[in-house]
């Protein structure tokens, strides 16, 4: 095998010739140039197009590290005329376009910001966080309309997820059928969703068939909207949730009144039962049932709520053919207990309905979108030294999208 075979063996380059290698003080300088077929094409669509000037001279692009020692391509930078996109660089077989290091190195940052920590990057790249996360976007803009992420959704939940202080919001999307996220963006209004349904398109809105959401009145409004004939499933775990703030209200409500007349015992029992009242009742301790059996015995109203959110529990955890006429049974009882937080739930779930039977009937949540935006919160804690929500969107979208390149010699 020639030498500069094995050169481009090593350096994970294709249409590359070899004509140099030099060793500077602490790199590796190789000098190379596309085959004549691969030149003068334009950087951004790849077509042959008359040369314009040298550009800016030799330029270096960063390669992956032989041994201790970093290695650079060196090669011409001529600029083309592209009918389309008019004076650009010329593309080179061994980078992406506007890239200053080759396709493996970037292959190989981008997969090792999905698996390891800012810092280990950094240090094994010998490149700044900046950079990891420029290469991150790059990676995804080239991968993504390869992977068609939009094609064929019939079933989507819609979630949004805050990923920094100061109100920092993504707006979410997942494909319930592979459990991929498939796009994201920041805000979290109408407009950052009718901006997701604007690139679906019509023939795609009309493929959707379920969507899964929270009650936020900012995605309902644009599906129904948007996607008329798609069924909106209100996530069972919000619906619970508001049960159980409802209870943790009302036991609030008790501990101040027992406070104000000076019943210091109770109000302390009172305060310590909260997970008690919360918790689910399969997880409870033998302390916990016992405080749940005085409760019974001496606050009949608080008690009373805590049945009404276990039972709520229990309508989501029954068959579909059983659990809406359960729903229907539940709503009767708290507008009638008096309990005004359990009135008021009674009053959301009864606009809700149409939401919440479909979710229980077609068993559809937005687990799978809460379990997403925990794992996008961790990349987020990797990723802390990003200060565009761009790079951060692009390494969940690595991580969690299915979009993660290959190591340079992997299948």
């Amino acid at each position: 095998m020639r030498v500069t075979r094995i050169w481009q063996r090593m350096l994970c380059v294709e249409d590359t010739i070899v004509d140099d290698v030099c060793l500077e003080a602490d790199c590796v300088v190789v000098s190379v140039r596309p085959y004549k077929r691969r030149q003068h094409r334009c950087g951004v669509c790849g077509a042959r197009c008359p040369r314009y000037d040298s550009g800016g001279g030799l330029r270096r692009w960063r390669a992956l590290d032989l041994g201790p020692m970093r290695v650079f391509l060196e090669s011409e930078a001529p600029r083309v005329r592209c009918a389309d996109h008019g004076v650009v660089v010329a593309a080179v077989p061994w980078a992406r376009h506007r890239a200053r290091c080759t396709r493996a190195f970037d292959d190989t940052a981008a997969w090792l910001a999905t698996q390891c920590s800012k810092a280990a990057v950094s240090e094994l790249t010998r490149i700044s966080w900046r950079t990891v996360g420029r290469i991150v976007t790059r990676v995804v803009e080239e991968q993504g309309p390869q992977h068609s992420r939009l094609d064929g959704l019939r079933r989507i939940g819609i979630d949004e997820i805050s990923y920094r202080k100061g109100q920092r919001y993504l707006t979410v999307v997942i494909d319930h059928d592979t459990g991929d996220l498939v796009w994201a963006a920041p805000g979290a209004n109408k407009a950052v969703v009718h901006d997701f349904f604007d690139l679906l398109g019509e023939s795609g809105c009309r493929r959707v068939e379920l969507v899964s959401a929270d009650a936020a009145a900012w995605i309902q409004r644009v599906v129904e909207e948007r996607c008329p004939d798609a069924q909106l499933c209100m996530d069972p775990f919000h619906v619970v949730q508001w049960a159980t703030v409802a209870l943790d209200e009302v036991r609030r409500d008790v501990w101040r009144n027992a406070r104000s007349w000076g019943l210091t015992f109770q109000a302390n029992s009172l305060k310590g039962a909260r997970w008690a009242l919360l918790k689910n009742a399969d997880d409870l301790t033998h302390i916990q049932r016992a405080t749940l059996a005085g409760l019974q015995q001496t606050n009949k109203p608080l008690y009373r709520a805590y049945l009404l959110k276990e039972q709520l529990r229990a309508v989501f955890q029954a068959p579909p053919d059983a659990a809406a006429e359960l729903l229907e049974s539940w709503l009767v009882w708290p507008r009638r207990c008096r309990i005004k937080p359990f009135v008021n739930i009674a009053r959301t779930i009864t606009d809700q309905r149409d939401r919440i039977v479909a979710a229980i009937r077609h068993r559809l949540t937005n687990a799978r979108a809460e379990g997403l935006n925990t794992r996008i919160r961790l990349i987020a804690r990797r990723a802390y030294g990003f200060h565009s929500p761009d790079a951060l969107i692009a390494l969940a979208m690595l991580s969690l999208g299915g979009l993660t390149p290959a190591l340079p010699g992997r299948s």
